[in-house]
């Protein structure tokens, strides 16, 4: 990417979002910012970044605040810029099934707002943000770009309609579009929706008797420095245009042996307590989720830092360095069970 590029990032308030912007704002990009609308103010994780960056690279960062549901949002905060890092969505699969066209309506129109301008203004480059929820559960392992889809929650079907629209614009209009596919990404800033900072941050707060849902699913957890770094290599793909690619380490464990490990990590004995609440129905559940990233390291060159066994620990470290920092452990409600 040229470093005299206009850069927009939906989602940039989120946890990924983030850190993609603070690592373009790093590379010296100019980096356009969309944080969803709210009365009080707040910008999420960007606020964060904002004051902890330097001035040269605040000066390159312009925070807009809107929603991708409004399409003349979405193109007034892409006119001008060359790429688009498309991060915005609803992402909790609970909250799913309680509101399921709320997803439809930012998951699904929001992408169509976003590739229709692309189109319109003729953007250089949009990716567009997918997850390995798509897949359900494993048919085969690893998880090549070839897998069937399977609309296990209202959340994966809204994600799997939204990549197919976004490719449709590819294959209709020659839009530059590119799917990143990412497995479950974690580290510092996420929220306690995800397993890996509910664990954390229960047993930092004292608990003993961990509340969680389902123990036996696997899944390939990637750090979010890999997950950006791969989001930042497919921008600079032209061979990745109209093509889903995975992002993921190719190894997986299963949620029980993350919390023992974790456990140990922090030297903590714990008991876990399974919550009726926090398990998905039977058939909703995605058992496994293992990446095949081959695809990635053949077009782009990248591969994850933190992989395999090692690379987990050393990044869940990290992680766990992050959350038992008191100002920050004091951000999450690790007694309260959030959709």
């Amino acid at each position: 990417m040229k470093h005299d590029a206009t850069i927009l990032v939906t989602g940039a308030d989120g946890f990924i979002g983030s850190h993609l912007t603070e690592a373009l704002l790093t590379r010296g990009h100019r980096v356009r910012a969309m944080a969803q609308y709210n009365a009080f103010g707040t910008c999420g994780w960007l606020d964060a970044v904002a004051a902890a960056i330097p001035s040269d690279q605040r000066q390159r960062l312009d925070i807009i605040p809107g929603d991708v549901r409004d399409a003349n949002c979405v193109r007034t905060a892409m006119r001008d810029c060359q790429i688009v890092f498309h991060l915005a969505a609803l992402i909790g699969i609970p909250y799913s099934y309680h509101a399921p066209e709320s997803y439809i309506d930012t998951n699904v129109k929001g992408t169509l707002n976003i590739v229709q301008a692309g189109r319109d203004l003729g953007v250089s480059r949009i990716v567009h943000t997918s997850t390995s929820e798509v897949y359900g559960s494993a048919q085969f392992v690893p998880i090549t770009e070839q897998h069937p889809l399977q609309p296990q929650s209202p959340y994966s079907a809204s994600k799997i309609a939204a990549d197919h629209l976004a490719l449709s614009y590819y294959h209709a209009f020659a839009t530059p579009v590119t799917v990143c596919r990412p497995f479950n990404t974690f580290g510092p800033r996420q929220s306690t929706r995800a397993v890996i900072p509910t664990i954390i941050t229960q047993i930092a707060s004292g608990e003993t008797r961990l509340r969680l849902g389902a123990l036996t699913p696997t899944r390939d957890f990637n750090f979010v420095t890999d997950t950006v770094a791969g989001f930042i290599a497919l921008a600079d793909c032209d061979a990745a245009l109209g093509r889903c690619v995975n992002l993921g380490t190719g190894y997986d464990i299963s949620i029980g042996d993350t919390a023992a490990l974790i456990a140990q990590m922090m030297d903590a004995k714990i008991e876990i307590e399974p919550e009726a609440q926090r398990i998905r129905p039977e058939a909703s559940e995605v058992q496994r989720l293992c990446a095949d990233a081959t695809l990635a390291k053949q077009l782009t060159g990248w591969s994850p830092r933190f992989a395999g066994a090692p690379g987990f620990r050393e990044a869940l470290r990290l992680t766990i360095d992050w959350f038992t920092q008191p100002q920050n452990l004091r951000l999450y409600k690790p007694r309260d069970y959030g959709i």
